[in-house]
């Protein structure tokens, strides 16, 4: 597929013409910025088994189908570098024991045969939109999108980056950071982002300080959370079209990527798993988020011209199933799929679909200091507490009994009357002490313990 993204890029003019853009002349940007390798930034109510799932799939992902490849940029052997790695494993074929399926530093394919980096970003640098995944707590992750990111730019300065992140609405607050009027606090306050996101900031926030020093825009893809909770209650129909915040309707679902969503659900036990209505309900909304996503990024390609670099979760992009799958429906043939490797991940999974390229990441370091404590929620203000909508798995919460649509009404004995309440008594716990919650649960009121690990 990437070996099209050949001839020079094609810009819409005002009047809707194609304007052939000059070739970017070609960039070493390995020899040009070797810095770029060594850059580390500072560290509604849906039923209970839905909200679960979510939470494991902004966490982690589910996937789906399609092909994908880069065999003209693929190689025999990893691409040079200043120090040795290990040796590839047969033509074709990932390592499978007793070493990454893809060496840390290492550039490969969807099947994780080695491809040479400098062709392969090269083609890249010329798709209408491209795709890193992510999971949202791993900052290696997050390095390698900001690498990247750097890499794209360098040889395609038109760029715009759009964030999972952050619903439509706050798409003002965006065009002020990018424009430099902003501070870090300000736009962290004005965006809402603790409540509307909640992962540690600055996680992203080298990613957004690149795209501000380079003045480019950066897009929110998302809708709000409630709209996907309500999908998933009550079904797209259900919906009037004046309150679906302008999504379209998405396209179906592929079998595989179905197939996918509903071993993701009975992964929760047969006690949990929801009857058929409640599958597809899970389904729809999640085509639901593809689809709005899909066309923020499609809107922005066709408006500006510009490549869209999309800071998703591995879940939507994986396999082509869920973004890419949305796109191809709107018309976007080829949009690229690029994902980090961690060392522990199945190798079964390089099946030459899951992505287009993959890079390999080695093991995470321990952290320099020992990570804030979280409960593992996702929270929404509510006009008498906070409300609990979702839970993560294996997390301090779902270990007190926190489930979705719990009101949070009291932590420590104080009472909580906003999300930052909530979240400013987390973070004062000590690794091993305990919180006290208070909850209300339909109409009850439920006293629990959120039990922080010890170091």
């Amino acid at each position: 597929m990437l070996a099209r993204f050949t001839g020079p890029r094609q810009r819409a003019s005002a009047t809707g013409t194609a304007i052939a853009c000059p070739r970017i002349p070609p960039v070493d940007w390995t020899a040009a910025a070797p810095n770029l390798q060594r850059y580390r930034p500072p560290e509604g109510e849906p039923v209970p088994v839905l909200s679960r799932l979510f939470a494991a799939l902004i966490c982690a992902g589910c996937a789906v189908t399609g092909p994908a490849a880069l065999a003209a940029a693929a190689t025999a052997s990893p691409a040079p570098s200043a120090t040795a790695t290990p040796a590839a494993a047969p033509a074709g074929s990932p390592a499978r024991s007793g070493s990454a399926c893809v060496p840390p530093g290492v550039w490969a394919d969807g099947a994780g045969k080695p491809a040479e980096p400098v062709p392969t970003l090269r083609r890249i640098a010329e798709a209408p939109a491209v795709l890193l995944g992510e999971r949202h707590d791993q900052a290696e992750h997050h390095r390698w999108q900001l690498h990247t990111l750097a890499a794209l730019h360098a040889l395609n300065p038109d760029i715009a980056v759009g964030l999972e992140m952050l619903p439509r609405r706050v798409q003002p607050v965006l065009d002020r950071w990018s424009a430099g009027e902003l501070t870090e606090a300000e736009f962290l306050k004005a965006s809402e982002w603790r409540t509307l996101w909640g992962f540690d900031p600055q996680l992203y926030l080298p990613i957004l300080h690149f795209a501000r020093m380079n003045r480019l825009p950066v897009v929110a893809l998302n809708v709000e959370r409630k709209l996907i909770s309500r999908t998933a209650r009550d079904g797209w129909a259900a919906i009037p079209k004046a309150e679906r915040e302008g999504v379209g309707d998405p396209a179906p679902a592929t079998d595989e990527y179905r197939d996918r969503l509903d071993k993701a659900m009975a992964a929760h036990g047969p006690g949990e798993r929801p009857a058929a209505q409640g599958l597809q309900r899970f389904v729809e909304a999640q085509t639901v988020w593809d689809r709005a996503m899909a066309e923020r990024i499609a809107d922005t390609r066709r408006d500006t011209g510009r490549m869209v670099v999309a800071i998703l979760g591995q879940g939507h992009v994986e396999w082509r199933g869920g973004v890419p799958h949305q796109l191809q429906a709107l018309g976007m043939a080829d949009p690229v799929v690029l994902l980090p490797w961690d060392g522990e991940r199945d190798c079964a999974d390089l099946d030459g679909r899951i992505a287009d390229a993959v890079f390999g990441l080695a093991p995470p370091e321990e952290a320099a200091e020992p990570p804030k404590p979280r409960l593992g929620v996702m929270l929404e203000p509510a006009g008498d507490g906070v409300r609990i909508a979702s839970v993560s798995d294996r997390s301090v919460a779902a270990a007190a009994g926190l489930t979705a649509g719990d009101l949070v009404t009291e932590a420590a004995g104080k009472a909580v009357r906003s999300v930052s309440d909530l979240t400013s008594a987390v973070q004062r716990q000590a690794p091993g002490t305990w919180l006290p919650l208070t909850v209300r649960r339909g109409g009850d009121r439920v006293e629990l313990l959120a039990k922080f690990p010890a170091e």
